[in-house]
């Protein structure tokens, strides 16, 4: 299906935010994840499905000031 993540059109086959975090390989470290401007808490990654044209924001956390 296709999706958006990040500003950029991808083809996926990932069905949920969980699966999509593997095939985009961010298994390892600490990332936010909204789909359509809504984040989606860690836990519920396994239970969000995907649809296609979904807006993905994938954001890693940084420090600094």
């Amino acid at each position: 299906m296709l999706v958006t993540v990040n500003g950029e059109q991808r083809e996926v086959t990932a069905t949920s935010v969980a699966a999509l975090m593997q095939e985009l390989d961010c298994t390892a470290g600490h990332y936010a994840v909204a789909i359509n401007y809504d984040v989606v808490p860690r836990g519920k990654w396994d239970e969000t499905a995907l649809t296609a044209g979904d807006e993905i924001e994938i954001l890693t956390p940084r420090q600094g000031g």
